[in-house]
């Protein structure tokens, strides 16, 4: 969904493009001496803006081991605007493993007088190599659906290895310590004398860490969801999402979902998007539990949680679907081989795994790491004395403020927002955020503080009783032809309504008035409800839809009454498809 509304924003126009800086491949732009990246333009592999061009950073797999080069994915999009700064912001996704190139006409839009400049990490997407790791992904999707002889994520991560190493990856060149140095690279060969660097979630660690390595080209620094590295994310992870749960008012209702689902797991079907096929999975309440934690990412998830929590306390398993869905999205929008290869050097080390987790990710990883048996990077412990914007989301259940708070607060020229309503990456949902962020970089000596503006990024929470659970609109927003009984009321309810005016004939003018009234309502909540936040279709529609259905029925009993009155071909045909759709309604759609 937010993927989307990225993408559209990608494609807004922009005026031509003014000169670029001259590229530079000197050693001293590179942070480390006789070690030299160089640029090769190429064509931009995602939807951007005009004035943007793409390209790759070349630079070595291992500095430590020079020799085999990988090249680094980027985009720069120049401004136009009349007082360009000269400045830009260099962006960089999470993960790790995810893409960055596609938010660079957002982020143009946020920062519309600087240069904006995104770089993909290394290993990612749009670099080369790619370090996809489809055999993981596919043990993990089997997780879920347990098929008879399913491929332990340790079996599948070593054939994951095997594939690439053949291609002559060294997984050793995939630490944080070599991405922060590809941003420092960057900068240098672009020719910009300092920028303002921009992290997200994982990227938070490189972009301190490029900070630190590059003091006198920093003019400030974003962090938002910051994951410090003195925190054991790992071991955390479940205790972030009982905080959460926590922090909602809906952890014992959560907790009686799970035992629920222990006791009797759900089965939902969902798409296998490796093999492209419907399965099966078999949810029990661990499984819930890591489905929870990612979706909880996700402000629109957070404003309707209530609603969902209560509904798998209560039994119903319908809001599992558009969960296990993501599952699928999330393993293939990430490149597996790239985030495994950091966390098995940079963030598994550091962690005690004193239980097994009930969350099943944590597990894999751990599995995957004990049998890629890679170097355990060394902790850089960097810090910097640029200018810090810390923002987080209130409800955070990865980088949650318990941590990030005091990491920010530990950096020596630091100042923490925290946003309520948010989950994880702030800046996607909250215009707020995004105000407060622009201005920070405008300057970042100001201690400047609100918004000047309402937030209109945040949608409302909602209570569990605003919301009638159903899996009808998520089931009919991938299948719209199971719309058709409705669509097939309403234009028999607008026959009605016209022929009975038309003709005199009071019953059936009404029968077709209530029946189009009861259409029109329900497209009206449904539409006011996706104005607010189309996450909510998902969990189901305002609990006021209920009404509607017994207008409905009171259309069906009008023209049951007309066609006693006057039997013919057409009333007939009315009253079997109004009774139809009432058999659709209660049966299916609620």
């Amino acid at each position: 969904m937010i993927t989307r509304v990225l993408l559209s924003l990608a494609l807004t126009l922009t005026p031509p493009t003014p000169p670029a800086p001259t590229p530079q491949t000197t050693p001293e732009a590179t942070p480390e001496a006789g070690v030299q990246a160089g640029i090769e333009t190429g064509q931009c592999p995602v939807a951007v803006p005009p004035g943007t061009t793409c390209g790759f950073l070349v630079v070595p797999e291992r500095r430590d081991a020079p020799g085999r080069t990988i090249k680094v994915g980027y985009a720069v999009h120049r401004s136009t605007a009349p007082a360009r700064r000269p400045d830009p912001v260099v962006y960089m996704s999470g993960g790790p493993g995810s893409s960055s190139l596609q938010l660079t006409g957002f982020l143009s839009q946020m920062f519309p007088d600087r240069d904006v400049v995104t770089i993909e990490q290394r290993g990612g997407k749009y670099s080369w190599p790619r370090l996809g790791c489809p055999e993981l992904a596919q043990a993990m999707l089997d997780r879920l659906t347990r098929p008879a002889s399913p491929l332990p994520p340790a079996e599948a991560a070593a054939q994951c290895r095997t594939r690439l190493e053949q291609q002559g990856v060294d997984l050793r060149g995939y630490t944080t310590k070599e991405i922060a140095a590809d941003v420092v690279a960057l900068r240098g060969a672009l020719g910009y004398p300092s920028w303002n660097l921009f992290g997200v979630s994982y990227s938070t660690r490189v972009m301190v860490d490029a900070a630190a390595a590059d003091p006198g080209a920093v003019r400030s620094v974003l962090l938002d969801s910051f994951l410090p590295q003195s925190v054991p994310w790992y071991d955390d992870v479940r205790r972030n999402l009982d905080d959460t749960l926590a922090h909602l008012g809906l952890k014992d209702r959560f907790d009686a979902a799970v035992r629920r689902l222990d006791a009797t797991p759900a089965r939902v079907t969902t798409v296998d998007p490796l093999r492209g096929a419907e399965v099966r999975a078999r949810l029990d309440g661990g499984d819930v539990a890591t489905l929870m934690a990612e979706a909880l990412h996700e402000t629109g998830v957070i404003a309707v949680s209530a609603s969902l929590v209560t509904a798998l306390a209560n039994g119903h398993d319908e809001p599992l679907r558009p969960l296990t869905d993501a599952v699928g999205d999330g393993l293939t929008s990430h490149e597996l081989g790239l985030y495994e290869a950091v966390q098995c050097q940079d963030e598994i080390p550091s962690n005690g795994f004193a239980a097994p987790s009930r969350l099943f990710t944590v597990d894999v990883d751990k599995a995957v790491c004990d049998a890629w048996k890679l170097p355990a990077a060394k902790p850089s412990a960097a810090t910097t004395q640029a200018p810090v914007l810390v923002v987080a989301g209130r409800f955070d259940p990865t980088t949650p403020p318990r941590t990030s708070e005091p990491a920010a607060r530990a950096l020596p020229h630091a100042r923490y927002a925290e946003f309520d309503g948010v989950g994880h990456a702030v800046f996607l949902t909250s215009t707020c955020a995004r105000e407060r962020m622009a201005a920070f970089v405008a300057d970042p000596a100001s201690a400047g503080t609100g918004c000047a503006r309402p937030e209109t990024g945040v949608p409302p929470r909602l209570a569990a009783a605003d919301l009638r659970v159903t899996g009808a609109p998520y089931a009919i927003s991938k299948a719209p032809w199971l719309a058709a009984p409705l669509a097939l009321f309403a234009l028999v309810a607008l026959a009605q309504l016209v022929a009975g005016a038309l003709r005199g004939r009071a019953l059936t003018a009404f029968a077709g008035l209530a029946g189009v009234a009861s259409a029109g309502l329900l497209a009206q909540s449904a539409y006011g409800l996706v104005s607010r936040n189309e996450t909510a279709l998902a969990v189901g529609l305002p609990a006021a839809v209920e009404a509607y259905g017994w207008l409905a029925a009171v259309a069906v009993a009008l023209t049951l009454a007309s066609l006693v009155v006057r039997r013919t071909l057409g009333q007939a045909g009315a009253a079997l498809v109004g009774a139809g759709f009432l058999v659709w309604w209660f049966a299916w759609f609620l």
